[in-house]
């Protein structure tokens, strides 16, 4: 029974490690054509969310199974209840990666108002996140999961500063206000890419710990 059920658990971590390829692939196509201005990559990274969505639903209906069937109990319940918890903030990823293409299909063509250096910094820092808090579950590494959380006050100082200096472009030019509004709705999805990353990395440390993300940190502060 307990051969069966690790064997169940393994297809799980290597379901969620699928779901969060396809997230990856989803951000870097969106970020590709945000640089690019290239439509067929923008379409690719809204393609994508229905595959996400899609593999949301198996995970769930795994972990279901293993609730129901197994009655898992201490670290593998908890296991399993973070998988249920991460996949949510897994699939929102993806719709935001493809609201950030939808809004890059309407810059398509158009000379940008401003270089996209802190944008790019915060899409590549939230990228790195949501790697690293899938790598921390697959590895129930502990540390990795604390640092993803750590890193998301760097997402949001960026955006910070790009929502500063789109005030700025508003504020010397009213023609820049569509384009700086597009520009500023892209930086708010990046931003709540990292937020969900960071939930992910929460929940993982939850699985390894039983403790929550105040004690995990504080944890991680003693270590």
């Amino acid at each position: 029974m307990r051969n069966k059920f690790d064997e169940q658990l393994a297809r799980l971590n290597n379901m969620l490690t699928q779901m969060g390829a396809m997230i990856e692939k989803a951000i870097t196509l969106a970020i590709q054509a945000l640089v690019q201005q290239d439509e067929a990559m923008a379409k690719q990274a809204i393609a994508f969310d229905n595959d996400i969505d899609q593999m949301e639903k198996e995970i769930e209906a795994l972990c279901l199974r293993l609730l129901l069937q197994q009655h898992p109990v201490a670290r593998d319940l908890r296991v399993i209840s973070a998988a249920l918890k991460m996949i949510t903030d897994m699939e929102r990823i993806g719709d935001q990666a493809a609201d950030i293409a939808e809004i890059t299909l309407c810059l398509v063509g158009v000379t940008y108002i401003k270089t996209l250096d802190h944008i790019l910094q915060m899409a590549t820092a939230t990228a790195k996140m949501v790697t690293d808090s899938i790598d921390a579950y697959v590895n129930m590494d502990l540390n990795i999961a604390l640092q993803v959380i750590k890193d998301d006050d760097e997402v949001d100082k960026l955006f910070d500063t790009v929502k500063f200096e789109l005030i700025e472009l508003i504020q010397s030019d009213k023609t820049n206000g569509e384009q700086a509004i597009d520009l500023m709705m892209i930086t708010k999805y990046f931003e709540r890419i990292g937020d969900h990353a960071s939930n992910i990395a929460e929940w993982v440390a939850f699985s390894i710990t039983g403790k929550h993300a105040k004690e995990n940190l504080e944890l991680g502060v003693r270590n």
